[in-house]
């Protein structure tokens, strides 16, 4: 009986061993070598207050404002004119800052939340980048809990730093208010982030980070992953960077309309967190240094 229970157990670590080796080669064959960072013509231009084409900044200019916002917008008709009133009040309050003007950015295709991020981002101004999503559900006068975050970094390795906004302080409550599946799920996909990626950092997936500009060009020019795990793989760019990452509890509630279907995306950033791992491990994706634009 011990004999059968120990040829199954080493027939159990063999299974696993050849589906890791068969699962590795998949991920090396089917990896695009560098990040995809070509920008259509028609994405280099947006219309200004007279309906005239403007051709876009790049993120490798000198900045010519302390702060760009860039907020990825996907069918967003009915949240993000909300959240707009509520960042450009706060944003015409401050004086430092001042509102501007409001660039839109309409991309050929849909590059997923990741990769519209990173076409904001490289079209920016701003010394410091915030991100934020459309749906409104951090309050955007936290951006001061962040720069006061960033700062707290300093001194910045060649300026480059990052303060991510954290829901992890409200746990307890969320897990109050879900199922006990998307539980489990999110406890799952937790593990495999610290498991797999990013050490440290308790919640890598709220959509407010700040980033200074030099932090912003070095890990999106690096970013492969377009879609909902992009967030993992930008943070897991900074640590291989030495990148200063704090993180910092912010106001957070959460807005109906949300695109993420619980299991099937929270499945497909499994694949993802365990493709990112193994392209890395394997060389089929090397960080390198920044990169411009095509």
């Amino acid at each position: 009986m011990l004999s059968l229970v120990l040829q199954l157990a080493v027939l159990g670590v063999a299974l696993a061993a050849a589906a890791l080796i068969l699962i590795s080669f998949v991920a090396f064959i089917t990896a695009t070598k560098m990040p995809h960072l070509h920008q259509y013509e028609e994405e280099k231009f947006f219309l200004n207050a007279r309906g005239q084409k403007e051709t876009l900044p790049s993120i490798w200019d000198s900045p010519t404002k302390q702060l760009s916002v860039v907020v990825p917008s996907y069918n967003e008709e009915k949240r993000l004119p909300v959240m707009m009133d509520e960042a450009l009040g706060y944003l015409e309050e401050r004086q430092k800052y001042g509102s501007d003007k409001v660039r839109v950015i309409t991309l050929v295709k849909n590059r997923g939340k990741g990769g519209a991020i990173r076409m904001g981002i490289f079209s920016s101004r701003g010394e410091k980048i915030l991100m934020a999503d459309a749906d409104g559900a951090t309050k955007f006068p936290d951006v001061e809990k962040l720069e006061k975050g960033l700062n707290d970094l300093q001194p910045w390795p060649d300026q480059m730093a990052i303060a991510c906004g954290s829901r992890a302080h409200l746990e307890k409550e969320s897990i109050a208010q879900r199922s006990y599946f998307r539980t489990l799920l999110m406890y799952g996909f937790h593990f495999l982030v610290w498991f797999l990626c990013v050490k440290g950092i308790r919640d890598t997936q709220c959509g407010f980070k700040l980033l200074t500009r030099e932090a912003a060009s070095r890990t999106f020019s690096s970013l492969h992953i377009e879609r909902w795990a992009f967030d993992v793989e930008l943070l897991y760019i900074a640590q291989f960077f030495k990148i200063p990452i704090a993180e910092i509890a912010v106001n957070w509630t959460e807005i109906e309309g949300s695109k993420l279907v619980p299991f099937w995306s929270w499945l497909q950033m499994g694949k993802d967190l365990l493709f990112i791992r193994l392209r890395y491990l394997t060389g089929a994706w090397r960080l390198e240094q920044t990169r411009k634009m095509n």
